[in-house]
């Protein structure tokens, strides 16, 4: 129980449908379904429980990932009730269905939004797979589910994950016209199970990781956060549970499992995982958060 505390954030993955298709995607959890969760997801109540042990083993910030969760039909009800435990509450997300309606749901209950954008290019996001049925968003769409957040109140993060792709434009431009507090840029991560089929033409050498930073930096004379995140910070520095409600871990380059958290607790679930958390410091996981 004491290591849960230590690491205040965890990242709940609780949906593994996606309505995009990223190619180099390392949370895809085809490893699960179906034989362990035909539905990709747990029902509305489990999901509740499972936040809520979360709460009360010492988590103070829950992360809701996916696949991409805004398809969870209880994602609001879940984000609610979040809070009113008194966690810090924050989505992942790609931003495609951000509405007033459903920020009007939410009634002030969601703190951080993190929108996954790797280029506003729209040829870049096809061979990148990051696309719906209707397309890849465009950079006004991007402002757009921004703005809509930023009415509501919501704190703004953006997720750029680094690939062959990608690797030769410059987002620059564009994160300083969004302004968001962070800008976390992450070394694509090739997981076994998760990306393997897929993830090798989009590979980039931690050198050309650290370029793309690097051109980057100039961000931060704006007041945006800069946050990389190479490979070996990635691995092992996160708390996250799957959409089967179980801890996992990734130290081993694949994903490894604890018992489903409402069967056995999250403390001792937490306790069959592996997570580093001076790893979790130096990747700057711990932040001012809070909100007011």
């Amino acid at each position: 129980m004491n290591a849960v505390i230590k690491i205040p954030t965890v990242n709940y993955h609780l949906w593994k449908p996606c309505n995009m298709r990223c190619g180099f995607c390392f949370a895809t959890f085809e490893d699960i379904q179906p034989k362990i969760l035909p539905n990709g997801h747990l029902g509305r109540e489990d999901c509740l429980s499972v936040v809520d042990s979360l709460a009360n083993v010492g988590f103070q910030k829950i992360n809701f990932a996916g696949g991409e969760p805004t398809l969870c039909p209880w994602l609001s009800d879940l984000i609610i009730f979040a809070k009113e435990l008194g966690l810090t509450t924050s989505v992942v997300t790609n931003g495609s269905r951000i509405t007033r309606e459903w920020m009007d749901v939410l009634n002030g209950s969601l703190d951080w939004a993190a929108l996954s954008i790797d280029s506003v290019d729209s040829g870049t996001q096809r061979r990148m797979g990051r696309t719906t049925a209707h397309g890849p968003m465009s950079e006004n769409d991007y402002l757009n589910a921004i703005g809509i957040l930023r009415e509501y109140g919501v704190r703004i993060k953006v997720n750029t994950v680094v690939t062959r792709e990608n690797l030769g434009e410059d987002l620059t431009d564009f994160i300083v016209l969004v302004h968001p507090e962070r800008w976390k840029l992450f070394q694509v991560l090739p997981v076994k199970g998760q990306n393997d089929d897929a993830v090798d033409t989009y590979i980039v050498s931690t050198e050309e990781f650290e370029g793309y930073v690097d051109k980057s930096r100039w961000v931060e004379v704006h007041g945006i956060k800069l946050v990389p995140e190479n490979n070996d910070l990635m691995t092992g520095s996160y708390a996250m549970v799957d959409p089967a409600g179980r801890f996992f871990d990734n130290t081993s380059g694949i994903h490894t499992y604890s018992r489903p958290i409402i069967e056995v607790g999250a403390d001792v679930a937490f306790d069959e995982v592996s997570v580093d958390e001076r790893k979790f410091l130096s990747r700057e996981g711990l932040y001012d958060w809070s909100v007011n």
